[in-house]
């Protein structure tokens, strides 16, 4: 099985996971934070848009133009959200809803690489790069 599509499947371990732990209101709303994509795993990806590839597009699609049916996953496209560089760091290290959470897979630089490229791909245009700095501070 190619690397793509083992994380694609443990994502959606993961998300089946979180779904079926989340009975009460609570629950649901804490659910991005009562799983992890594989205990001790760390991706070795580096530049944005590999890191994309390999986390964001399976939920969120290649370009970036989200997807509906069994869960909601948002359009990153033309998204004016991902303005506010932390609200994007914070969601890629810790999770949103259904979103798993990123920052035990990847490093402070891995987390500022893929958040550059949402930020700038996609017909977002947004200010500054983001650095490994910026990240680790938000940690």
């Amino acid at each position: 099985m190619d690397r793509p599509a083992r994380i694609l499947g443990l994502m959606l371990m993961a998300w089946l996971a979180g779904v079926a732990t989340a009975s009460a209101q609570t629950a649901a709303q804490d659910a991005s934070h009562s799983f992890t994509l594989s205990p001790g795993y760390r991706f070795t990806e580096t530049g944005g848009e590999a890191l994309y590839n390999a986390t964001c597009a399976g939920c969120h699609m290649p370009d970036a133009k989200g997807a509906q049916g069994a869960g909601h996953y948002p359009a990153l496209a033309g998204n004016p959200a991902l303005e506010a560089a932390p609200y994007v760091i914070l969601n890629v290290l810790h999770g949103r809803d259904g979103m798993p959470s990123f920052g035990d897979a990847m490093n402070d630089d891995q987390v500022a690489a893929v958040v550059n490229y949402v930020r700038s791909h996609f017909g977002n245009r947004f200010g500054e790069s983001v650095t490994a700095g910026e990240v680790k501070s938000l940690r």
